[in-house]
């Protein structure tokens, strides 16, 4: 049985070989597209850090096709992440490259370490604009929406 998963990238830190964090998301979009099928890919977004420390990030979502269940999918992604040079650390330092499982087909899953739909999702701007620009009907709380959740978050944030 195959199943979409909506995979978050995130980097923001330059790597020797792809260069800058947005020319780390695109190769590692076409990674994730030679390991998986391919579904659909959203525009790269730049991002201040997080708490206004270290350095910016470039992030984007991509919808992936696989056969597999989401602790297999995940053990993919970190051996991934570990292909392009990310190493254990700080937990908001700065890094090469970040994946994670924000949603998949198959609904709620919770497991020790893993929660689909991602726990902070309805919070962060950076993955959920992404996802809500590329499967806007992705139901993701109940009956709300990708698209719904997007426009509550963008409804909470001060205006600059």
């Amino acid at each position: 049985m195959s199943h979409l998963y909506a995979i978050a990238l995130g980097s923001n830190r330059p790597h020797g070989r792809f260069g800058a964090p947005a020319s780390v998301i695109e190769a590692a979009i076409a990674r994730l597209d030679r390991q998986f099928d391919l579904f659909d890919a959203s525009e790269i977004m730049l991002n201040p850090a997080r708490g206004l420390r270290g350095r910016d990030f470039a992030n984007a979502v991509a919808l992936v096709e696989s056969g597999a269940e989401p602790s297999a999918m995940l053990t993919c992604l970190k051996g991934i992440e570990r292909e392009f040079g990310r190493r254990p650390g700080k937990r908001w330092g700065d890094r090469v490259l970040d994946l994670d499982i924000l949603a998949w087909s198959g609904g709620a899953f919770h497991s020790s370490g893993l929660s689909i739909p991602h726990r902070r999702l309805a919070e962060r701007p950076f993955a959920l604009e992404p996802l809500a620009s590329i499967a806007p009907n992705w139901p993701l709380d109940g009956a709300l929406t990708a698209r719904h959740l997007a426009h509550r978050l963008a409804r909470r944030r001060p205006r600059g």
